[in-house]
């Protein structure tokens, strides 16, 4: 599981639905809404393609994080990628974010907690951002079931003002642990 705990390494934020999202210096979570000032913030979904399909279902991916891990991987590929660049809010590092079950609770920082909702799915628009990135993100295990490697999603429990460096506590929900699925 990546130990108890990691940290955080960068924060980033949009006003614009935009693939990239610019490094800040800090961000503040708002429980039950998701990153202030960001495009995807609202108790019911917000990115595009969804509020197309059906504007009221709920928000399940108010923050998405991606272990620096995978930017370091992809780097060994050929993909420079830095923090933000590929949309997520929290870029973290120690914690295997994909081997976190659903309804895990990380604690950010002095006061903010993160639900974990599920697997974020990654569209073409990477592809438009670097090309041939898709493959390296999107996958195939040995039995063929699809392996999204391109960060998790997440709910805003509780409030929280969250800065690169701050320390990030892994709480795991009561078992059985249903593993993460596409949101």
């Amino acid at each position: 599981m990546g130990g108890t705990g990691g940290t955080v390494t960068a924060v980033s934020r949009d006003t614009g639905h935009n693939f990239t999202k610019p490094v800040r210096d800090s961000i503040r979570l708002l429980a039950g809404l998701g990153v202030e000032g960001d495009a995807h913030l609202g108790v019911t979904v917000q990115h595009r393609s969804r509020v197309a399909q059906d504007p009221t279902r709920p928000n399940l991916r108010q923050v998405h994080l991606i272990h620096s891990e995978l930017h370091e991987q992809l780097s060994a590929v050929g993909h420079e990628v830095r923090p933000g660049e590929l949309g997520e809010n929290i870029t973290t590092a120690g914690i295997d974010l994909h081997a976190l079950p659903v309804g895990a609770r990380l604690r950010l920082g002095a006061d903010a907690v993160v639900e974990v909702t599920g697997l974020r799915n990654p569209c073409v628009q990477i592809d438009a951002f670097q090309d041939g990135l898709l493959k390296r993100v999107v996958g195939r295990d040995e039995e063929g079931n699809v392996l999204r490697r391109a960060g998790i999603m997440g709910v805003v429990l509780a409030d929280g003002e969250i800065r690169p460096g701050d320390a990030i506590g892994v709480e795991l929900p009561a078992g059985p642990h249903r593993p993460l699925e596409r949101v």
